[in-house]
């Protein structure tokens, strides 16, 4: 009679789903050394910068990271003082009220 539900596996079988498992846990463990969660979280900058253009409402500024900083949806016109609020080392911003 045949056990239903059941599946018997062999040697191979079972070494193969040993060498997955410990392959996995090998690849989570080193990915995570590597490229550490916190790498994607970014700590938020916030700076006081004058307008340079307004391209049709995307304005460009000179932040002190010396990265230029895109900021859409602007109606701020060039030279206006502004402050923006942008991620560390991104290339794109926000205006804020301080």
């Amino acid at each position: 009679m045949v056990d239903s539900g059941r599946m018997e596996l062999n040697s191979s079988q079972k070494t193969s789903l040993v060498f997955i498992g410990a392959f996995l846990t090998a690849g989570i463990v080193l990915s995570t050394m590597v490229f550490p969660f916190w790498n994607l979280i970014r700590e938020d900058v916030v700076e006081e910068v004058t307008i340079l253009t307004n391209d049709g409402g995307v304005c460009y500024v000179e932040a002190l990271d010396n990265i230029p900083k895109t900021i859409e949806d602007c109606t701020a016109n060039p030279g206006d003082k502004v402050t923006i609020k942008f991620g560390d080392g991104l290339a794109w911003a926000t205006i804020v009220t301080p």
